[in-house]
């Protein structure tokens, strides 16, 4: 899709351990993923950290990536870019990414601080119970998923909807609530399985509906980094057990 008349969009993520691909930051990823989602025209340009390339000193110093560049603009904190963007990039031209239902954008927001409680803990002992917490906050997101939204329920029927088969967080659409959560979703399924040997349970339908629907869609799946940038991102911050 080119513009003429579109202003010049650049992102800039952070990049993977060779200094070129996409490095594992799920702020990165959400923002390529709002950007692909709008259909508009942009460039990606990854930043290698280690080297800090003289393109972060002039254009955004003592930033981390990702960093948007818009027109002459430079944007950087990951939700006033996501603000930006949905103001700037809306209809009728572009559609809009919001979450029509409140409850879409604070569903599976545990699951990452408990996966990171889990995945930093080296005490055998307290593994149990912190696997136990990651699970639930899991089955919670199960649960949102599997049951149903406002929309999903007609009045004036008289059959009971007791469940959802959404493939999304708020229906048939990926939104910004999905740009928040997979990213992270699929950090918890690499480095869990990797340095845990922990799998998200195969019972959790609703929860597995939602990331092979997600992983369908190259919005999401071209934007993931390789299972090995995210594995070497956590190999000091995954403690093991003695």
């Amino acid at each position: 899709m080119s513009d003429s008349n579109q202003t010049k969009l650049e992102l800039f993520v952070k990049a993977g351990s060779d200094g070129q691909s996409i490095g594992n930051c799920p702020f990165s990823q959400r923002l390529f993923m709002v950007l692909w989602l709008k259909g508009v025209t942009f460039d990606v340009t990854t930043v290698d950290m280690k080297r800090k390339p003289d393109i972060l000193k002039d254009l955004a110093p003592g930033a981390q990536p990702p960093f948007l560049l818009y027109g002459n603009e430079v944007k950087t904190d990951t939700n006033k870019i996501e603000e930006f963007l949905e103001e700037n990039l809306c209809p009728p031209k572009y559609p809009r990414l919001a979450a029509r239902n409140p409850e879409s954008n604070t569903a599976g927001m545990d699951v990452f601080s408990k996966f990171s409680a889990y995945i930093k803990n080296s005490n055998p002992q307290t593994n149990e119970n912190l696997e136990k917490g990651l699970l639930k906050a899991l089955k919670k997101l199960d649960d949102f998923l599997g049951s149903p939204l406002p929309d999903e329920v007609d009045e004036n029927s008289t059959d009971e909807v007791t469940s959802s088969s959404r493939p999304f967080l708020d229906g048939q659409a990926l939104t910004l609530a999905d740009c928040n959560l997979l990213p992270k979703l699929h950090i918890v399924k690499v480095v869990s399985l990797k340095y845990r040997n922990f799998s998200i349970p195969q019972s959790m339908t609703n929860l597995w509906r939602y990331l092979n629907a997600s992983y369908a869609r190259e919005e999401f799946a071209s934007t993931c980094p390789i299972d090995n940038e995210i594995n070497i991102a956590y190999a000091s911050v995954a403690k093991a057990l003695k």
